[in-house]
């Protein structure tokens, strides 16, 4: 995959604050990375500058092989950006809101109604797209944020913290929207301080704390840093010592423990490790009766390198 956004050596400071402090990253075509740390940890100022709004201190912007920067619009053709603050005008309706920011971009005629059609599909508001956005519920002007930021097609869109602040059934469908989007193609980078959104989210996460990213990867590379297992009940009828002596045989399986329900097993990665486990269980005549996994989360990650919850 082709890398959209690099990001080398960023740092930003206000007065003694250091906000950011030598952070760099990459994203590539299709992967949504994410940016998963508390409030002030950075995030916002990483991504302004990301964007061309804030010049840093030290570091560069690079976007599809352009060059980053305030004083150019250079690259920013490439850019949608989510802000947290809603960039929408309440008098409008939905449609018109598209079209004017549209018009912005340098869209019109077919192109432009075509595409405003695309985005409300995209964004679920096809069947509100002649109400005014003032009668919109805080999650749907936030879907109509994210499609604004899509309407020209970038190559890189930036989200900060899009769902603060909306109830359950909004955030769903603005994440459903967001996981839509690496499947067009788009890089995404994703800044939240829930790690829920960030598991779901995000093909890498990167771990900020303090202006520092802390660590950055996948979220199976992030769990290997604190030593976590995966951890596998099968709950079964037959002969569970038999069942627990050869799935403790099987590569990557670190323990198993029988008991009157199951069996528990300890290993690297359950969801590869899952089908063989059952093979083995199903080998001795066993009957299984349900199989629950459990994985451990970015919380702990975050705790281990930190010292601290996410949400302190």
């Amino acid at each position: 995959m082709a890398t959209v956004l690099a990001a080398r050596g960023l740092s930003k400071s206000f007065g003694d604050l250091v906000a950011v402090n030598d952070v760099s990253f990459e994203i590539a075509e299709g992967e949504t990375f994410g940016l998963l740390g508390p409030n002030g940890a950075g995030k916002t100022t990483s991504i302004s500058m990301v964007a061309g709004l804030l010049e840093p201190d030290q570091g560069a912007v690079n976007v599809n092989g352009i060059t980053i920067r305030t004083r150019s619009t250079a690259g920013r053709s490439d850019i949608g950006l989510v802000p947290q603050e809603l960039a929408i005008y309440p008098d409008l309706t939905a449609v018109e809101n598209l079209k004017f920011f549209g018009r912005l971009y340098e869209m019109a005629g077919a192109e432009l109604e075509k595409r405003t059609e695309e985005v409300l599909e995209v964004i679920g508001l096809t069947d509100r797209k002649d109400d005014l956005t003032k009668e919109f519920s805080g999650g749907m002007q936030r879907r109509l944020n994210i499609g604004i930021g899509l309407l020209h097609r970038p190559l890189l869109l930036i989200l900060d913290e899009p769902t603060v602040g909306v109830d359950p059934q909004s955030r769903n469908a603005i994440l459903e929207s967001v996981e839509e989007l690496s499947g067009q193609g788009i890089a995404v980078l994703y800044t939240t301080h829930y790690m829920e959104e960030a598991e779901r989210l995000c093909d890498r996460v990167a771990i900020i704390d303090e202006g520092v990213i802390k660590a950055e990867g996948t979220r199976r590379e992030l769990v290997s840093l604190v030593g976590q297992k995966d951890r596998i009940h099968v709950a079964m009828t037959g002969d569970v010592a038999e069942v627990a002596r050869i799935a403790a045989e099987l590569d990557g399986v670190h323990e198993t423990s029988p008991s009157d329900s199951g069996i528990d097993v300890l290993a690297d990665e359950a969801s590869k490790l899952l089908p063989e486990l059952l093979a083995c269980v199903s080998s001795t005549g066993a009957s299984v009766s349900g199989v629950e996994v459990f994985e451990p989360n970015l919380e702990a990650v975050f705790l281990h390198l930190t010292g601290k919850a996410l949400r302190d």
